[in-house]
């Protein structure tokens, strides 16, 4: 897989819309529609195909069956900064996408680690043994 640079979003591909916030507030949160709902189509984005395939095969529940990631935020009071919150997250969904995985490295056991696991499988078995029958 070749080297992805970091991707800007463009507007053009992201729906905004303004619901109201959960949560307690007051007469404000029943009155004032200040979260914001963000829809990003991962088709019909002008994202590259591999990025696309990437970001659908990506274990997140925020992308739906039909390719179609959606952010809630909800954290500020005012719409605009809500917005920005929830671009700021699609940024870093796409951050994370992009980023290369890392090979894992084989490591083994340390000689204390296995004298603490047999020291402790010892232990276990005198408590077994001592619920046994004594024999006369």
């Amino acid at each position: 897989m070749s080297q992805f640079r970091p991707i800007a979003i463009d507007p053009a591909d992201v729906e905004f819309t303004a619901v109201r916030s959960q949560g307690a507030g007051g007469q404000n949160v029943n009155k004032v529609s200040s979260a914001a709902h963000l829809r990003f189509d991962i088709a019909a984005s002008g994202l590259p195909d591999e990025v696309k395939e990437r970001l659908r095969g990506w274990p997140d529940q925020r992308i739906s069956g039909d390719g179609v990631v959606v952010i809630k935020a909800q954290t500020h009071r005012s719409l605009p900064r809500n917005q920005a919150d929830a671009l700021a997250r699609l940024q870093a969904l796409l951050d994370a996408v992009l980023a290369p995985e890392l090979p894992r490295v084989a490591t083994k056991p340390t000689r204390a680690s296995r004298r603490r696991r047999l020291e402790g499988k010892a232990r276990r078995g005198e408590v077994k043994a001592g619920r046994q029958r004594i024999s006369e």
